[in-house]
């Protein structure tokens, strides 16, 4: 019998593994876009305030018109990416999920059925950012949700 002593790895060697964050491309995904939007959804209440909770938009944040229900809109999705990070299934159901309901947001923006959130037609930026939000996260919990195979080629 071989007497073996097993060193255990400095931080500064250890690669990330399947349980980092950043190992997944989902994960990172939802763990980003989780905390833009939940900071996106805090910052828009500088310009909001509390007062006309579902009312008329009267403010714009950068270019999209706000109310305090569409900031706890953002709010709220972002903290269910931020806790789907944790896990990469947790990732891929949270990125499938927001990406399916940001799609079904952007067929009814563009019909116009979404104006007690600010999103008015056609031409409302809010529907093109949800139709590339709901592609992504749809991407990455799917398709896109493992590393690259040939990055080591």
């Amino acid at each position: 019998m071989v007497n073996e002593t097993v060193a255990w790895p400095s931080a500064a060697t250890v690669e990330p593994t399947s349980e980092s964050v950043w190992a997944s491309p989902a994960r990172r995904f939802a763990l980003i876009f989780g905390a833009v939007y939940v900071l996106v959804g805090l910052a828009a209440f500088l310009v909001t305030g509390l007062h006309d909770f579902a009312g008329p938009l009267k403010s714009t944040f950068v270019i999209f018109a706000v109310n305090p229900l569409h900031n706890i809109v953002h709010m709220l999705l972002g903290v269910v990416w931020l806790v789907g990070s944790r896990t990469k299934r947790g990732a891929c159901l949270a990125n499938i999920g927001i990406g399916a309901v940001l799609g079904l947001v952007t067929i009814l923006g563009f019909a116009n059925m979404l104006s007690f959130l600010g999103i008015n037609g056609l031409a409302d930026p809010d529907n093109f950012l949800h139709l590339v939000t709901a592609s992504m996260a749809l991407y990455f919990g799917s398709a896109g949700a493992e590393a690259n195979p040939y990055r080591n080629l």
